[in-house]
């Protein structure tokens, strides 16, 4: 029997999950995970063992999941298919920010629906609205790096 893989690593929530092909009948699911790893390697352009990093897997976990992911989108497409974004195995990476007054840097939680997504978010050391959000690995602004969070802390399985 084959172990579960570990939780993907998630910067943000699909922004449509639904994608209707004219005429389709059938539908395919793809998991937000399988979203994330062809947004990070099709979109964004990394090369394989960064997309790995960002998403806290292994490069050959990483090739069985965009793998899978553009399988799936070929056959709606190819089969004029509907495909949903739904499911996967993964967690929602935390949001880093930096404060542009004090330098300050700081996690804040997955933005969640109705919650704060980071706009009217204040700087809590020293109550600046003045910051921007830092992509992991980015620099900041006093020469340092992004923290890089080792594992997915799913519970080890």
């Amino acid at each position: 029997m084959a172990r579960q893989r570990c939780c993907g690593l998630v910067e943000e929530e699909p922004l449509c999950r639904r994608f209707r092909a004219e005429g389709g009948e059938e539908t395919v699911v793809l998991g937000v995970d399988e979203l994330e790893a062809i947004r990070l390697k099709d979109a964004v352009g990394l090369d394989q063992e960064a997309c790995a990093s960002q998403m806290g897997l292994s490069r050959p976990t990483f090739q069985r999941l965009l793998t899978q992911a553009r399988r799936k989108v070929a056959e709606a497409l190819a089969g004029g298919k509907h495909m949903h974004v739904e499911g996967g195995v993964y967690q929602m990476k935390n949001r880093q920010f930096e404060c542009k007054a004090c330098g300050h840097v700081w996690e804040e939680p997955p933005c969640t629906e109705g919650g704060k997504h980071g706009y009217e978010l204040p700087c809590p050391q020293c109550g600046s609205m003045e910051k921007f959000k830092l992509q992991e690995g980015a620099r900041h602004a006093c020469g340092g790096h992004g923290s890089h969070g080792g594992g997915c802390g799913c519970g080890g399985h």
